[in-house]
């Protein structure tokens, strides 16, 4: 299935205040595989951003002033995600966004879920690590993922950076460790090495009479006879 990441950033926190979405970046996954196909877009808002967004994301209406609206780009956008699984990190965020830029346009989509399936991460990866931090940066420390750069908040680096995560994620099983510890991710599950026989302590033997000795070599001699290799605590764990 062709699956998309995408990820926005915003002039503020609520669309039903008039807050509209400053620039969105997706990539695009098919069988598993980065394709290299990517959408990403600046907008003009027509109106101000917030203080506290801009600290975050830290791109400014005068740099926004020549950048097209959402009008502009909702076409390519649309065929972009239609028929695609779409990964958002905290999904209802991004989706009540889109789907208010939809309802101001003349020709619209219904809203972003009839274009595409939606998938949350977040809620993923709050089943897989429960009582765990599990935002972005979060996520990318415990998946090995590389996020120096991200100094910022960028939509098409964190579409990228959530695609690695998602990939590991969703890639199998987590695992132990020996101590307990979680394993880097679904998808690198590590394997798990049992201890090696010099790790492991003689256990004194129980004083035997002879003929149960005797019985109990032979029972051993045939064990070995029919495995060609003799019993593992029998081995010299020199």
């Amino acid at each position: 299935m062709r699956q998309v990441v995408l990820d926005t950033e915003t002039t503020g926190l609520e669309p039903e205040a008039g807050h509209r979405i400053i620039e969105i970046g997706a990539v695009e996954i098919v069988g598993r595989r980065l394709t290299g196909r990517h959408f990403h877009q600046y907008l003009n808002p027509d109106r101000a951003i917030d203080e506290g967004a801009q600290a975050v994301h830290g791109l400014t209406e005068e740099f926004l002033a020549d950048k097209p609206r959402f009008a502009d780009i909702a076409e390519p956008l649309q065929a972009f995600l239609s028929g695609a699984e779409v990964i958002i990190h905290n999904a209802p965020f991004d989706v009540g966004f889109l789907d208010a830029e939809w309802r101001r346009l003349s020709r619209r989509p219904e809203s972003t879920a009839s274009l595409c399936e939606i998938t949350d991460s977040l809620i993923l990866a709050r089943r897989l690590h429960p009582g765990q931090k599990n935002s972005l940066d979060a996520l990318c420390r415990r998946y090995d993922v590389d996020n120096t750069q991200r100094t910022l908040h960028g939509a098409l680096l964190d579409a990228e950076l959530l695609a690695d995560v998602f990939l590991a994620m969703t890639g199998g099983q987590t695992a132990l460790g020996l101590g307990g510890e979680e394993t880097k991710g679904m998808g690198a599950a590590r394997e798990v090495i049992p201890a090696t026989p010099k790790q492991w302590p003689k256990t004194p033997r129980a004083a035997l009479s002879p003929g149960a000795e005797a019985a109990h070599r032979a029972y051993l001699e045939g064990m070995e006879h029919s495995a060609g290799t003799p019993p593992l605590w029998l081995r010299d764990p020199a």
